[in-house]
């Protein structure tokens, strides 16, 4: 196998892992996790509540859609 058909394969992998059928939630477990290291340089407290609300909403969303298509 040459290196460029492993690169390739390696990051077919980690596309289909992380971004997988739902590009939208990686995208938001993105923004959560940005969103969340920066409030954690200026309040730490303020980022340890909003995170899992943000978390919850996305959660809450995911589900929305699934039984929408289910």
């Amino acid at each position: 196998m040459s290196l460029r058909r492993g690169l390739h394969t390696f990051g077919r992998f980690w596309w289909d892992f992380i971004i997988g059928d739902t590009p939208e939630l990686a995208l938001g477990v993105a923004v959560i996790v940005l969103g969340g290291w920066l409030l954690a340089k200026s309040s730490a407290a303020l980022a340890v509540g909003l995170v899992p609300l943000g978390v919850i909403l996305l959660l809450l969303v995911s589900l929305r859609r699934g039984a929408r298509a289910g």
